[in-house]
């Protein structure tokens, strides 16, 4: 059909591609649910973040305890000391060592009760710590993670091996450190002063494993749900691609052994049971083929036809002239010259319809439609009518201007129409009537022709508008190509109409053509 713009190339600039131009559909979902899985992935940097607010919260928790601490132990005598460090370390999980200016112990939670910690061996541990171990390390890697200095246990444990305790003794400023056991665990330290007559220092150690254990946990817990997200992405993935990638994968083959020519029949998926733009690319793209494949049996079928309706008067013409040569009878000859002449005309006439016939459909896909007045149409044409056949007369029933628009391509119009009259002046008698109307019934333009000839069979209403198809007597044998009314149909089928044959509505003998357009908005 037709259209009542030209086309635009816009399309190129509406759907263009940059980033993923050479990307295929697949990996484009793919891509898409990565990114997704790339965002939940980058969650674990923020475990690094969340680890480090964990163990400054327990180095600040450590520093108020010794502080705390330190104060009670000033208040009492050293007697009353140990006692007191062992209940405090065995309720907070640490070990409190409390160090003199000369650097040795003078008290120490442990040696009065059980330790509250352990410093753990990594060689003693079993296989599944030493993974857990790696998967630490791994992350801290990733993360880009600092890690803190190793923590190695003296043997004689003195002030000495505490700077943080040295410091705090020195300055009275309470001091934490933080320093990384074997097995990876965070080792928190905090020393206070002790005031008092002979100053000393309180030490409170303890091995922060439950750090540990929390960020494994939310480690462990994160790693489910991106292990179910990347499941469940490939799953999703696998789906997008068999509903949108698989069948685009199939029309686009389908369409290219279209255009290979190489099957007579193409089975071009329908995908009824979808309702979304993948199946209505599908139907449209079967409709395409089943129209395509109508136009090229129709091309061809016109093809045959037009063999052999050229063949007719090329033998005609051909057997006209070999008999000329041989007769000597004036008469004769004449004769056969009028034959002749006939038959070119009739050739000429033939190849002017056939020629406007093969290039119609693609001059009205081309057309720009503009609104055209039917009933200034045809009354501008009504003096090329008159005379066309002496004694036929041509009535027409003038509308009322600018009521009879449809959008189309006027020459085009033009031609129908006249091939409407002028099918109807070659059936009308001597003295018959060609009436002519033009109205807006409805939505709809309806043009109609009406004549006083011997009417149309109604066996013959459809294929009289099949090419080189005439119901016409011998008498015209050679004087009309049987392109007339095809080429209206046609022109009719180009702007959306349609066409039909039927009795006049008078009850009076005759045909009556009646062509319906839908009207201009």
């Amino acid at each position: 059909m037709a259209s009542d713009t030209a086309l635009r190339r816009s399309d190129e600039v509406d759907f263009k591609v940059g980033w993923s131009r050479r990307l295929s559909i697949r990996q484009r979902i793919l891509a898409i649910n990565i990114f997704a899985i790339a965002i939940i992935a980058g969650s674990l940097f923020y475990l690094d973040s969340f680890r480090s607010r964990l163990t400054q919260a327990r180095i600040d928790r450590a520093e108020s305890e010794a502080v705390m601490i330190a104060h009670m132990i000033a208040a009492l005598p050293a007697d009353q000391r140990g006692p007191l460090l062992t209940r405090l370390g065995e309720d907070g999980g640490t070990r409190l060592t409390i160090y003199g200016r000369d650097g040795a112990i003078r008290a120490d939670s442990w040696a009065h009760g059980p330790p509250t910690y352990e410093l753990r061996d990594p060689a003693d541990e079993p296989w599944y710590r030493a993974v857990a171990r790696a998967m630490d390390n791994g992350f801290d890697a990733i993360v880009g993670a600092s890690r803190p200095p190793l923590y190695e246990p003296s043997a004689h444990d003195t002030l000495a091996d505490w700077p943080e305790a040295r410091r705090a003794l020195a300055t009275g400023v309470p001091t934490t450190a933080l320093r990384r056991a074997e097995e990876g665990t965070a080792f928190v330290s905090a020393a206070a002063r002790i005031e008092g007559p002979d100053p000393a220092v309180l030490l409170l150690t303890t091995n922060a494993r439950d750090v540990r254990k929390v960020v494994r946990a939310e480690r462990f817990n994160l790693g489910m749900v991106l292990l179910a997200t990347l499941v469940l992405s490939a799953l999703l993935s696998r789906f997008l691609a068999r509903t949108i990638a698989t069948p685009l994968r199939k029309l686009a083959s389908a369409a290219h052994r279209v255009r290979l020519g190489r099957a007579r029949e193409v089975d071009v998926p329908l995908l009824p049971k979808r309702r979304d733009e993948i199946g209505l690319l599908a139907r449209a793209l079967h409709d395409m083929t089943q129209s395509l494949r109508q136009r090229i049996d129709a091309t061809e079928a016109f093809a045959a036809d037009v063999t052999h309706e050229l063949k007719n008067p090329l033998a005609s013409l051909r057997s006209a002239v070999d008999s000329l040569e041989r007769v000597d009878d004036p008469g004769l000859r004449a004769q056969l010259l009028d034959v002749i002449r006939e038959d070119v005309v009739r050739l000429d006439r033939l190849v002017v319809d056939i020629a406007e016939a093969s290039r119609l459909d693609a001059e009205l896909s081309r057309a720009r439609f503009e609104p055209v007045d039917l009933g200034h149409l045809i009354e501008e044409m009504l003096p090329t009518w008159e005379g066309r056949r002496e004694g036929v007369e041509i009535a027409f029933a003038r509308p009322r201007a600018g009521t009879a628009v449809i959008m189309g391509d006027e020459g085009r119009l033009a031609r129908l129409i006249d091939n409407l009259v002028d099918n109807a002046i070659s059936f009308s008698p001597p003295g018959g009537l060609v009436d002519l109307r033009a109205s807006a019934v409805g939505e709809e333009v309806v043009v109609s022709v009406e004549d006083e000839g011997p009417g149309v069979p109604p066996d013959a209403r459809e294929i009289i508008f099949h090419r080189f198809h005439s119901i016409r007597g011998p008498e015209d044998f050679g004087r009309h190509s049987g392109l007339g009314l095809a080429i209206a149909k046609a022109i009719v089928d180009g702007h959306n109409g349609r066409i039909a044959a039927e009795d006049r509505h008078d009850g009076r003998t005759g045909a009556r053509f009646v062509v319906h357009f839908p009207g201009a908005a």
